[in-house]
């Protein structure tokens, strides 16, 4: 689990995936985490080799991966047949499984308004994920606001647009920053 920590410790910046045709530039950057936000049934095992193959961190959204289902025998099959670093969820049911099989967890939450705000940090709360990611990422009071409330390390992803998007997040606390923002993954 400290791997996750150590990794972002290096390089805060994560590679997140959401098209297939940036797995090569995510393998080629200097990124040391790779977020996969796509994929299916049939590539997912090719994927986790390649990314592993890199030495890179594999951490993968169980919600957003096609021909799985999105319950305890996707994410079994995928924890014990992948062997991915980590799983990302918004589903807290998800999160405590993940927990139980000993994978590393990241609770991704959307603050929308003050309600989804004081029902993510109730969320985050209950189930203590190992991280929480939080959209959009540009809010420094917000990820400010949860870790001192929770004390769980925090993500941030979500409209991160330029380097200063990065650095105010660092600055607020944030552990690491998830983009798919190809320019951001080469940190200066």
């Amino acid at each position: 689990m400290s791997n996750f920590f150590e990794r972002v410790n290096e390089n805060p910046i994560i590679a997140a995936i959401n098209e297939l045709n940036l797995l090569d530039e995510a393998l080629a950057s200097p990124c040391e985490s790779m977020f996969l936000l796509t994929g299916n049934i049939f590539n997912l095992k090719e994927i986790a080799h390649r990314v592993k193959a890199k030495d890179k961190g594999l951490y993968i959204d169980i919600d957003l991966i096609d021909g799985f289902s999105k319950d305890t025998w996707g994410l079994e099959y995928i924890v014990k047949n992948i062997y991915p670093h980590g799983i990302i969820t918004t589903k807290e049911n998800l999160v405590w499984l993940s927990k139980d099989l000993g994978a590393f967890t990241i609770l991704r939450l959307f603050i929308l308004d003050s309600i989804s705000l004081e029902k993510g940090i109730q969320s985050i709360n209950s189930t203590r994920p190992h991280a929480v990611e939080i959209f959009p990422g540009i809010m420094p009071k917000i990820t400010n606001k949860i870790y001192a409330e929770t004390n769980i390390p925090i993500i941030t992803s979500g409209l991160i647009m330029e380097m200063e998007d990065v650095a105010e997040s660092l600055k607020a606390g944030a552990v690491a920053v998830s983009t798919n923002n190809k320019s951001l993954w080469y940190r200066e």
